[in-house]
C-alpha cells in the first residue's frame, strides 16, 4: 500500500475529497452523493468505490453509528469517544489512552497505522439516573 501523500487519485475521489473537505462534518455515502451531483456528476456506485479506495490509503476515516449509518470523514485526527446507548450522544475523550500501542505498531515496521478510533458505549450520566 503506498503512502497516503503520494497516491494519485482519479477525478471521483477527488471530488469526493473535495466534498468531505468542504463539509467538515462526516457524511454517509447517499448524503456525499446528493450533495455533489448538483456539482459532479457521479453515480452512487462511483462514490462508493472511490471512498473503499480512499480509505485503503489513509485520507478518509468511517464511523458506524447507532443506526447503523456508516459516516465518512477527512483523517484529521484520531478519534476517542463515549457514546451513550439511550439518547445516542457522543463525549470526546480527550486524552488517547492507546496512543503508547499505536508507536509500537509503527516503530515495528509491520503495520503502517493511518488512525485509530476508540468508542466506549454505555449510559451517560443524564441517561443512568433515569428509572428505567
Amino acid at each position: 500500500m503506498s503512502d497516503a501523500h503520494s497516491t494519485r487519485h482519479t477525478s471521483a475521489q477527488k471530488a469526493v475529497l473535495a466534498a468531505l473537505q468542504h463539509h467538515r462534518q462526516p457524511l454517509s455515502a447517499q448524503g456525499l452523493h446528493s450533495e455533489m451531483r448538483s456539482r459532479h456528476p457521479i453515480g452512487l456506485a462511483t462514490v462508493y468505490r472511490s471512498l473503499d479506495a480512499l480509505q485503503k490509503t489513509g485520507h478518509i476515516q468511517h464511523r458506524i453509528t447507532l443506526e447503523g449509518t456508516t459516516l465518512y470523514s477527512l483523517v484529521r485526527h484520531d478519534r476517542h469517544c463515549m457514546t451513550c446507548l439511550h439518547c445516542g450522544q457522543s463525549f470526546p475523550i480527550n486524552t488517547c489512552p492507546v496512543a503508547e500501542l499505536e508507536a509500537q505498531l509503527q516503530d515495528s515496521g509491520k503495520f503502517k497505522v493511518y488512525y485509530h478510533t476508540l468508542e466506549f458505549f454505555g449510559l451517560c450520566e443524564a441517561c443512568s439516573e433515569q428509572p428505567s
